[in-house]
């Protein structure tokens, strides 16, 4: 299907190319920088800085007058280098790393594991219709 585009919306288009630095303006990841990393398709883009790497809609975006020289796709450390010499300051997250559980958790896991694997025994209950049935027989 082909979309009919006005001119403002195609020079709205062209304004965000590869290395333009941009404000995000939505999400949680509003007013920390970002630098345009690949043009995707129509209205989105990649961007990377400040923010998560990811996909991002053109409308959640505030272009600044600043475009740096930048390759496509380019790597989160190479975004990093260019923005710490721009002064923009980036701060790198790392995952939390995974602590060993020690023998006597282990040990508790598994029988715990065990004891939820018996079925609990359930009690036969008469249903209500039952309940009528019996009463009536009795009178």
């Amino acid at each position: 299907m082909v979309t009919l585009r006005t001119q403002k919306e195609i020079e709205v288009i062209t304004m965000y190319e590869i290395g333009r630095l941009c404000i995000k303006i939505a999400g949680r990841d509003a007013r920390k920088k970002a630098i345009i990393v690949d043009i995707l398709d129509g209205f989105f883009v990649l961007i990377d800085g400040q923010v998560r790497r990811r996909k991002c809609n053109i409308k959640h975006l505030e272009p600044l007058d600043k475009v740096l020289k930048i390759k496509k796709n380019a790597s989160h450390s190479e975004v990093v280098d260019i923005l710490k010499k721009e002064g923009i300051e980036v701060v790198d997250t790392k995952p939390k790393e995974k602590k060993e559980k020690t023998k006597a958790v282990k040990e508790a896991v598994k029988t715990e594991e065990k004891t939820e694997k018996k079925p609990a025994q359930k009690k036969e209950t008469k249903t209500t219709t039952e309940k009528k049935k019996t009463t009536k027989t009795k009178k």
